[in-house]
């Protein structure tokens, strides 16, 4: 894939296994760390209850998500669960970059790789381990959004993306949310102020 003309901005990759806290992570950064603007991207997937279109995601056929591919209209992009796609558009990057801003992406682990691996320096990728799988398994249970079914794919996909949290810059482990919040707005601070 093509690379996003780059600017002075800093991209900042925020993953993890579905119900570590990246989400809650992502937004208490962009609450505290000037200059960050998140990078929105696109899936296949039906939204829940809360969610809006152009807001948390842009939800997208599986039809219209093939011809971006097709028109190479993605930074990256994953299969993550069977027949359900995710990706980032390069016109997202390149609206937060060429405004001046720092990029953040609450991304899963493949795609975050991707684009660590496109901008090196100029992004930090960060990964936020769960405390344990049993208090993983207990966060999908009260968000509410999982079947039995759906929750056991989650949680065999949690430990395989666990086993990639070596190739991140940083791990937090959010054991206890407000000292992962904190720990991640000094961490991401201190990198795009470099």
């Amino acid at each position: 894939m093509e690379k996003v003309k780059k600017g002075k901005g800093k991209l900042i990759i925020i993953s993890a296994p579905s119900g570590s806290g990246k989400t809650t992570i992502v937004r208490h950064l962009l609450s505290k760390v000037e200059g960050l603007q998140f990078s929105v991207s696109a899936t296949t997937r039906a939204p829940r209850k809360e969610e809006k279109n152009g807001r948390e995601y842009y939800f997208l056929t599986p039809e219209e998500f093939s011809k971006h591919i097709a028109a190479d209209d993605f930074v990256e992009y994953e299969e993550v669960y069977p027949g359900r796609f995710y990706g980032t558009l390069k016109s997202e990057v390149e609206r937060i970059l060429g405004s001046g801003g720092h990029v953040v992406f609450d991304i899963d682990v493949k795609g975050g790789l991707n684009i660590k691996k496109i901008y090196r320096d100029q992004a930090l990728a960060v990964f936020v381990m769960p405390p344990d799988t049993d208090e993983l398994k207990n966060r999908l249970i009260r968000r509410g959004s999982e079947s039995e079914g759906s929750l056991e794919v989650r949680l065999s996909k949690a430990q395989w993306e666990i086993s990639f949290s070596g190739q991140f810059d940083i791990v937090i482990i959010n054991d206890q949310l407000e000292r992962a919040e904190e720990e991640a707005a000094r961490v991401v601070t201190t990198f795009v102020a470099s």
